[in-house]
C-alpha cells in the first residue's frame, strides 16, 4: 500500500458528523422556544405597563375589532398570539431564501454564524425590553435573522446521501422535538426569576420580568457561536457554490412555488401549507390554555414539552422505523393526516385531558 493511500483524510475533507449539526440545531432551538409558554403574561405585562397606548395599543385595536367582526371576542388574547408570531414570521418568510441563497455561495459555516450572531443580538434587545416597541423590535430582528435553521438543515443535505437523507432528516426532527422540550420548560422556570421585583433600581435599564429567560437565550447562542465556530466544518464544496446565484432578497412565493420541477413545486406547496397550520397552532396555542384551561407559565411550559417530546418520538423513532418498511408518500401522507386530527382536537378540547389527546395526535 502506497503512503498516499495509507494518509489520513484531512480534516477539512472529513464528512462533518450529523452529531455535530445536531447540537447545533438543538442549542439554537432551546434559545428560541424559551419564550413560547411566555406570550400570555407578555401581554398581560406590556398591557399593565403601557395600556392601550402607542405601538401595542394599535396592535390590541385592530385585534379587538378583528375579533368582534368574527363574532369572537372572546379569544382576543389568542389572536394577539397570533399576530405577534406573524411579526417574526412575515420576517422569516422574506429573509429565509436570502439567507439560503447566501449559503449557497458562500457556504454554510459562515451563514451560520452570522445568523445566529444576529440572533444574539435580538436577545440582547429582548433583555432590555422595558416597553413594548422594544419587544417587537426584538422580534423583527429575530425574524430576520432566522435563516440558520433552515441553512443548518441544508447542511445535513450536504453531509448524507438520497437513500440516507430522509432517516438523517428524522434526526433533525428529534432535534427539533428536544429543543422544543427543553427550551418551553426552561423558560416557565427562569421566568419565576423576576429581576425587575428583586432590583427595580434596574428597570431604568430596561430589565423586565423576562430579562432572566432572555438572558439564557442570549448565553445559549453564544455558546452555540463558539460550538460553530470551534466544530462546524464547512459541508459544501467550493466548486457547489461557484454556479449559485448571486444573494438577493426575492419574492418568497417564487422561491416556493416557481421552480421548474413540477414534483419540487407540490412538495414546496404541501410543506407551505402545513408549516402555516402547525405554526397557527404554535403561536395561539399557550394563548388559548390560558384563556380556556387557566394554565400558568409554567402550565404551558410543561404542554410544551409535552409537544416536543411526541416529536422526538415520532422523528427520532417511528419515522426512521416505517421508512424501513413503508415509502415516504405514505409516511408523509400519515403524518399529515395525524396532524389534522390533533389540530381538530386541540380546538375542540373543552377539558385539560382530551386538549392532551390532541396534541399527542400531532406527529
Amino acid at each position: 500500500m502506497s503512503h498516499s493511500d495509507s494518509s489520513p483524510t484531512p480534516p477539512a475533507a472529513r464528512p462533518l458528523p450529523l452529531g455535530v449539526i445536531f447540537l447545533t440545531l438543538y442549542i439554537d432551538l432551546i434559545g428560541f422556544s424559551i419564550g413560547f409558554p411566555l406570550g400570555p403574561d407578555l401581554l398581560d405585562h406590556y398591557l399593565r405597563l403601557e395600556g392601550r397606548s402607542g405601538v401595542l395599543g394599535w396592535i390590541v385595536g385592530q385585534t379587538d375589532a378583528l375579533a368582534q367582526a368574527f363574532g369572537i371576542a372572546s379569544y382576543t388574547p389568542v389572536l394577539f398570539g397570533g399576530v405577534l408570531a406573524s411579526v417574526f414570521s412575515i420576517l422569516q418568510f422574506i429573509f429565509a431564501p436570502f439567507w439560503g441563497s447566501l449559503s449557497d455561495r458562500y457556504g454554510r459555516r459562515p451563514v451560520l454564524l452570522a445568523t445566529v450572531a444576529g440572533t444574539a443580538g435580538a436577545y440582547v434587545i429582548w433583555v432590555v425590553s422595558g416597553s413594548f416597541w422594544l419587544f417587537l423590535l426584538s422580534r423583527l430582528v429575530s425574524g430576520a435573522f432566522s435563516g440558520n435553521l433552515s441553512v443548518a438543515t441544508a447542511a445535513v443535505a450536504d453531509v448524507t446521501s438520497r437513500a440516507d437523507r430522509s432517516k438523517a432528516m428524522g434526526l433533525v426532527g428529534a432535534a427539533f422535538g428536544l429543543g422544543l422540550v427543553t427550551g418551553p420548560m426552561l423558560g416557565a422556570v427562569t421566568v419565576q426569576v423576576n429581576l425587575a421585583a428583586h432590583f427595580p433600581e434596574w428597570t431604568r435599564f430596561g430589565i423586565n420580568p423576562f430579562s432572566v429567560p432572555a438572558l439564557l437565550a442570549v448565553v445559549l447562542s453564544l455558546v452555540n457561536l463558539v460550538w460553530i465556530s470551534a466544530r462546524f466544518r464547512e459541508t459544501l464544496a467550493p466548486e457547489e457554490r461557484a454556479g449559485a446565484r448571486e444573494p438577493r432578497l426575492r419574492n418568497p412565493l417564487r422561491a416556493i412555488l416557481g421552480l421548474e420541477n413540477p414534483a419540487l413545486r407540490r412538495t414546496n406547496l404541501v410543506a407551505f401549507v402545513f408549516s402555516v397550520a402547525f405554526v397557527a397552532m404554535e403561536a395561539t396555542l399557550t394563548f388559548l390554555a390560558t384563556q380556556r384551561f387557566g394554565f400558568t407559565a409554567r402550565d404551558n411550559g410543561y404542554l410544551l414539552g409535552f409537544l416536543g417530546g411526541c416529536a422526538i418520538f415520532t422523528q427520532g423513532y417511528v419515522v426512521r422505523k416505517l421508512l424501513q418498511v413503508v415509502d415516504e408518500l405514505r409516511v408523509l401522507s400519515g403524518g399529515l393526516l395525524a396532524s389534522a386530527v390533533g389540530f381538530i382536537a386541540i380546538g375542540l378540547a373543552a377539558q385539560p385531558d382530551r386538549k392532551s389527546v390532541g396534541e399527542g395526535k400531532r406527529g
